[in-house]
């Protein structure tokens, strides 16, 4: 059983609204609740403040520092990268309805995001070199193990790139999961068609 800390990580991250969030704090970033409403124009005001609260409760995101706007207390956020993953062994914890809820929350995510990304005005999918690909592949353990390696190696390369102005924020998101089971007892026959 998952302790507490793992759960409340997992209750956290695998929602939507809260994953846009985190995307959106990404690169180092510091961030008002203010600036969130205005990346997540599709999100009530009152939703994207709920969910702020909660991470930062949780110590998801972290008070930057504080200013006086009409009045009020504006706070500046920053995400604690750290906390905000969901690592190997709380992936290995969670159950398969976690993975479901997971797989759910990531799917509403990323088509929030790509809604979003279409609905801006001078959104180019062309120019901008957007992606949904699906590639088939058939690998030995050892050959997912070595694919795995190279596009985590890729992308950690890349993740510690602060904001510049030549840059802009993308969304990569990875799907892998086998689409059969692989048969347990093969016949020669079926060995021979392999090679």
């Amino acid at each position: 059983m998952c302790d507490r800390g793992v759960v409340d990580t997992l209750e956290l991250l695998l929602h939507p609204v809260r994953l846009r969030i985190v995307h959106a704090m990404s690169g180092g970033r510091t961030r008002t609740t203010s600036d969130l409403c205005a990346s997540l124009p599709d999100v009530s005001k009152a939703t994207v403040y709920r969910h702020v609260a909660l991470l930062a409760e949780a110590g998801l995101l972290e008070v930057e520092g504080e200013q006086r706007v009409h009045g009020a207390v504006e706070r500046r956020y920053r995400l604690r990268r750290t906390r905000a993953v969901i690592d190997r062994d709380a992936a290995a914890a969670m159950s398969r309805e976690d993975h479901r809820n997971g797989f759910a929350a990531a799917m509403g995510a990323l088509l929030a995001e790509f809604n979003a990304y279409l609905d801006r005005e001078h959104a180019d999918p062309t120019a901008d070199s957007v992606s949904y690909r699906q590639f088939p592949l058939w690998l030995s353990q050892d050959e997912l193990n070595e694919l795995i390696n190279e596009i985590r190696s890729a992308v950690v390369s890349k993740l510690d790139n602060e904001p510049a102005p030549d840059r802009s924020p993308h969304l990569l998101s990875t799907i892998l999961f086998p689409t059969e089971e692989l048969p347990q007892h093969r016949t020669d026959e079926q060995t021979d068609h392999r090679q």
